[in-house]
């Protein structure tokens, strides 16, 4: 189809990748500067026409390629087809809704479409954007959302870091009401505008549900409990004896406690730093059966991977010897920038230092909401490590 002429961005490099990223040193800059994510044309250094996509001249990266198809336009046709085939694969393939309403519509290049993540709570879509390009084009995005969910609530957000690097301006609505969700026939609340990403982690579900079948009649903690998940379900799913969940975020711990009410779930939850917290609680001798260890990202920058990864070994050390011998530790990260293998190789060093030893029986990730083309592994960020401490 014949598409209206756009600007031509011109590549420093021939282009022998597909990966949607190409970083500003390889880009030549344009001698009429298109604005923060605007669509262009892409050529390489040969003349070749390789790609369409989002251009940022402030950004790290440069462009984000949507298409390698010529005869395709990025108009809002094209918003309706990737999020009309992002719904087909969660609801047809995968069939979320047959046990929750809490998914993962749209998972920026997993789904093709970089720099935007869209999660579902019931009626309610939370709407994130890392790119300018993102942004720019966000009422084709609403329509091509609204054609999916008919009725649906609308919460839209950038955080501030995302907003300065792609050079925007987004200022968040007021929070809305929260949502009531249902997974695996347990009920939470997604508080979008809370401070807490897009309100709920749908990414540890089939983690959650994989962690209850461990619990009946044992004593659980879950350490950076957040809005109580892992605890609930090892309560009230996989009939824990006793469990507690701390976190320092005294806002999130009243979701938590209004989460356990839903589910008619004793849970004991408490305002604590976990670093303290588990020294006391080693002096005193004092173990569990199961432990759940899943702290907020550590760092989103490269230059601070190594001091991440010390701080999760001194977490998951302190975790590990605070486990019953024989005891199941989950430990987690969402820092995407420390690989499956630098994680792993943590959870070794870990226990190598807390004198004890790990058998590793599962690891896990994100569900199948949250894809990763295998060439753009950056989509790949959740880490679960399923261990049996002896």
């Amino acid at each position: 189809m014949d598409t209206p002429a756009l600007p031509v961005v011109r590549l420093k490099i021939e282009r022998r990748s597909n990966h949607p990223w190409i970083f500003q040193k390889m880009v030549e800059k344009p001698a009429a500067k298109p604005r923060p994510g605007s669509v262009v044309d892409i050529t390489d250094n040969t003349g070749a026409w390789v790609g369409r996509g989002f251009y940022n001249g402030h950004s790290r990266i440069a462009l984000r390629v949507l298409t390698e198809d010529r005869d395709e336009a990025i108009d809002e046709a094209f918003f309706m087809r990737r999020i009309a085939d992002a719904v087909a694969l969660r609801r047809d393939v995968l069939r979320l809704d047959e046990s929750t309403d809490a998914w993962r519509v749209v998972h920026s290049e997993g789904d093709g479409l970089s720099g935007l993540v869209v999660d579902r709570y019931g009626d309610l879509l939370v709407v994130e954007f890392f790119s300018a390009g993102a942004f720019r084009h966000r009422e084709w995005i609403y329509a091509a959302l609204r054609e999916q969910f008919p009725g649906c609530r609308f919460y839209s957000f950038a955080e501030e870091h995302v907003q300065k690097q792609e050079s925007f301006d987004f200022r968040a609505p007021p929070a809305p009401e929260p949502s009531i969700v249902t997974e695996n026939g347990l009920k939470f609340r997604a508080t979008p505008g809370s401070g807490h990403k897009t309100g709920f982690f749908a990414d540890q579900r089939d983690n959650r549900e994989f962690l209850s079948r461990f619990t009946a009649g044992k004593r659980v903690l879950d350490i950076c409990c957040n809005s109580g998940g892992f605890a609930i379900y090892a309560k009230a799913r996989g009939g824990a004896d006793e469990v507690t969940g701390i976190d320092l975020d005294e806002e999130i711990l009243e979701v938590a406690e209004k989460n356990a009410r839903l589910n008619h779930a004793r849970v004991k939850f408490t305002q604590a730093d976990l670093f303290p917290y588990l020294r006391d609680a080693q002096q005193r001798g004092e173990q569990w059966d199961v432990v759940i260890l899943d702290p907020a990202k550590l760092t989103r920058d490269r230059d601070q991977v190594i001091p991440a990864l010390k701080k999760y070994n001194d977490m998951n050390k302190l975790a590990m010897q605070v486990v019953r011998p024989g005891g199941i530790l989950l430990t987690c990260s969402c820092t995407g920038l420390v690989s499956e293998e630098e994680f792993l190789d943590m959870v070794r060093r870990a226990a190598f230092y807390a004198g004890r030893t790990v058998q590793v029986l599962k690891v896990a990730g994100a569900g199948g909401d949250h894809p990763f083309m295998a060439h753009v592994k950056e989509s790949r960020y959740l880490k679960a490590v399923f261990c049996r401490v002896l």
